[in-house]
């Protein structure tokens, strides 16, 4: 045999071998694009009980609602709608998001307890700054 037809037999039985150690999911077979994907087995996060919508670097206008309310006892999340990363971090401690990406939520934070916490983005510094007010 020659090399050239060597290496062409070669190089079929590797995509052969690919193909069915991928579950046979190559050309040909029954795989459908539409097929369902399996679920994970993951549980979902539980949704925070408020959420709040960062809406880009405009000042008190970059949280809403601004200012935004919430129970000692309920968790906060905050939703980035901008295309930049940013954070919801209360100017005297107490809560940080930390970087949340463009189109991300934040992990929600319990609130512990009642008062007015005034807040900013870590990364923006004060041009983007909101208020919780957290009541009994």
């Amino acid at each position: 045999m020659n090399s050239r037809l060597t290496l062409t037999i070669g190089g079929v039985l590797l995509v052969a071998a690919t193909v069915a150690g991928c579950g046979g999911k190559g050309m040909g077979s029954n795989y459908s694009p539409t097929s369902p994907t399996p679920t994970s087995t993951t549980p979902p996060a539980t949704p925070a009980n408020v959420t709040i919508t960062i809406v880009g670097m405009n000042g008190s206008n970059s949280y809403s609602p601004n200012p935004g309310t919430a129970k000692v006892g309920q968790t906060v999340a905050w939703r980035n709608a901008d295309s930049t990363p940013h954070t919801a971090t209360a100017d005297a401690g107490g809560f940080n998001t930390g970087n949340i990406a463009a189109g991300a939520t934040s992990s929600p934070i319990t609130m512990t307890a009642a008062g007015s916490f005034p807040y900013h983005c870590t990364i923006h510094g004060f041009a983007m700054a909101g208020t919780l007010t957290v009541t009994q």
